[in-house]
């Protein structure tokens, strides 16, 4: 590692320091891995996935016995009684902007349980204006704040009214510092959502945490959930797509948007089903190796001075991992760093830029295979105070360890870290 990317011999050697330490971590990640490669093989054989079912379709799709079985299967990993998976579905924001959307209709209010959401899901609703918003459409919503940086459910229960059609959840941390929801939270939060109305819909953006738990929050009280295909469930594989888990009429009427009433799942041709089964099979693993990944970043710069979240030896929630610096400076030159410990695209050099749909310039490193795909190695943060690198993904343990070794070794060349 030292003769081919000229890293520093003391973060070598602090390096292996660390990884040593992380042994018990690395331990109950695989444990965790395990079990949810076990599940997701069973899934494969109760619906016989066979080859014969990979073949492309064209027009309008219709008998394509693969995209039907593609949905079962997930289905029946998630435990919900149907699904929608498509290649069509562009991002895990575009999976849940047509899960809200179909769902809610004018004068109906969504609740979002635990604070303001994603930034690319503020036009979905109409916090930020945008052509299109739910807002345009009549639907109102209110943003409830988390206390002590978990769901506040006695406000959450005193907003809840005839109008209250969906309760939202962010199970991801997103852009802020604030910790992911935990399998208590969502236990909790059903059961006094659905005290009060039990035909209120439970919804989690999913986004960042499939597979890194034993269970899934469909399990956990939530009607529907949905993701993206090129993070957590795609493995790395995957080329675009999305999903949306749960009840069959919430799919049904996410299918209705999607295509047209009348049609629901019957149309929508698919062209790569072998790399989204495929990709399913390997997301344990793919999950897995970039947990690991997360957990050494989190104690290599916890010994270099910086703070992290979550720390290296607490229970995880989802793929993401915070480094927090203190000047912009530091965050460029940490995604930088990242950037050029890529196997794709490793000579650019990231810089902020104005990314549709956020209110701040974002600076994103992502040597990947797949554009944006965040469940390959990657870090990404708005350029704004606090100054916080987001990373995430990683196809394999050895490519984060190698990215963030190359933007140590880069900060510290800059002077910007001090290592003795």
């Amino acid at each position: 590692m030292i003769e081919n990317f000229d890293i520093d011999n003391r973060l070598i050697k602090l390096a292996d320091i660390v990884q040593q330490q992380c042994d018990a971590q690395f331990k109950r990640l695989e444990d965790t891995a395990e079990t949810n490669q076990v599940k997701v093989t069973a899934a494969f054989q109760r619906n016989r996935v066979s080859d014969a079912y990979f073949a492309e379709t064209t027009g309008y799709g219709y008998s394509d016995r693969g995209r039907e079985l593609l949905d079962e299967v997930y289905a029946d990993i998630f435990r919900t009684e149907d699904a929608l998976v498509r290649e069509s579905i562009a991002s895990g924001t575009a999976a849940i902007s047509l899960a809200m959307a179909s769902n809610v209709r004018p004068g109906d209010e969504i609740i979002f349980a635990n604070g303001l959401p994603y930034d690319t899901l503020r036009s979905t609703v109409g916090i930020t204006e945008a052509r299109g918003s739910l807002a345009e459409y009549g639907v109102t919503h209110k943003i409830i704040d988390t206390k002590d940086n978990k769901i506040d459910y006695s406000a959450v229960a005193a907003s809840l009214s005839k109008k209250t059609k969906m309760v939202f959840v962010q199970r991801s941390r997103g852009y802020s510092i604030k910790p992911p929801v935990n399998k208590e939270q969502f236990e909790t939060l059903s059961t006094v959502v659905k005290g009060y109305n039990k035909n209120i819909i439970m919804f989690v953006d999913n986004c960042y945490g499939e597979f890194v738990k034993e269970q899934e929050p469909t399990q956990w009280g939530m009607d529907m959930a949905a993701g993206s295909l090129i993070k957590n469930p795609g493995g790395g594989l995957c080329k675009s797509g999305g999903y949306i888990v749960g009840t069959k009429e919430c799919i049904d009427n996410a299918s209705a948007r999607l295509y047209a009433p009348g049609l629901l799942k019957e149309v929508g041709a698919t062209s790569n089903k072998r790399l989204m089964f495929q990709g399913l099979y390997m997301a344990p693993y793919t999950v897995k190796e970039s947990l690991k990944g997360a957990v050494f970043t989190a104690l290599l710069f916890e010994k270099l001075g910086f703070k992290s979240y979550p720390k290296y030896d607490e229970l995880r929630e989802d793929i993401i991992q915070l480094v927090l610096f203190d000047k912009s400076e530091q965050l460029l030159q940490f995604c930088r760093g990242v950037q050029a410990g890529s196997p794709i695209d490793s000579h650019v050099t990231p810089c902020p830029w104005e990314m549709p749909g956020y209110d701040d310039k974002v600076v994103m490193a992502a040597g990947t295979f797949v554009q944006g795909a965040s469940i390959e190695f990657s870090a990404d943060a708005p350029m704004r105070d606090p100054y916080v690198a987001y990373m995430q993904g990683g196809l394999t343990y050895t490519q984060v360890k190698l990215g963030v070794l190359k933007a140590c070794d880069i900060m510290i060349k800059k002077g910007m870290i001090d290592i003795r």
